[in-house]
């Protein structure tokens, strides 16, 4: 069973890219945005096999539902809110590729850009998810696994890589797909993301020993020598 929800999870996030692209783009002919379907494919299913064999724990944790019990209410509702963001920015994207054309397209260098920004992206949050054996989806302090301050790694120098390695994803994406309005409102996510991480600290100063510590070492919470 822990294999066939490894299966499906990976064909989610597979579809959670390919879907708000080729859809509103109504052609699958669209070689930019196969190169993202296949490096995500790649990239998650290295991932899976990466962390199965060196944290199958933290891979258990990732494939539980978005709402669990110790959430706080503020994560219940940003959570989902950052999917959506993120899924409007993948679909306003194809449209204004295929459809809108509200801005000059970005040229072969900056979209090239765009290419590396994504590899890097998701290569940080990899890493702090390697790092991290209770980098879970949700907000919520882990008793029972014994949850401890992680202070290693990435995590030596902003308190929360994963979301960095995000920020990179959703400003890639666009550029990469040819879309400077899209990478405008990449903003929106950025927000979203910014809003979860000013909820979750104070939670995490409350409930997990230890963090108040590591804030003090750790200055900035997503982006070095900015916040």
């Amino acid at each position: 069973m822990f294999t066939l929800r490894l299966i499906i999870g990976i064909c989610f996030t597979v579809v959670l890219f390919a879907a708000p692209l080729f859809l509103p783009a109504r052609t699958l002919h669209w070689w930019r945005a196969w190169v993202i379907v296949a490096l995500v494919f790649i990239g998650t299913v290295g991932a899976v096999v990466g962390l199965a064999y060196g944290n199958r724990a933290l891979l258990e944790e990732r494939l539980k539902p978005p709402v669990q019990k110790g959430q706080p209410l503020a994560d219940r509702i940003l959570l989902p809110l950052l999917l959506a963001t993120f899924l409007g920015l993948l679909v306003f994207t194809s449209l204004d590729v295929f459809h809108l054309h509200l801005m000059p397209r970005p040229d072969r260098l900056v979209s090239s850009l765009g290419l590396a920004l994504f590899v890097a992206g998701w290569s940080i949050a990899y890493a702090a998810l390697r790092e991290n054996a209770f980098a879970a989806s949700v907000v919520r302090h882990q008793e029972e696994r014994d949850q401890i301050v992680v202070d290693t790694g990435l995590y030596s120098i902003v308190r929360h890589p994963l979301y960095a390695g995000g920020v990179l994803l959703v400003v890639a994406v666009p550029l990469w797909l040819g879309s400077y309005a899209g990478t405008l409102l990449a903003t929106a996510v950025f927000t979203t993301l910014v809003l979860r991480i000013v909820f979750e600290e104070p939670f995490l100063r409350r409930e997990l020993n230890g963090y108040n510590a590591y804030a003090a070492r750790v200055r900035y919470r997503l982006i070095p020598f900015l916040w």
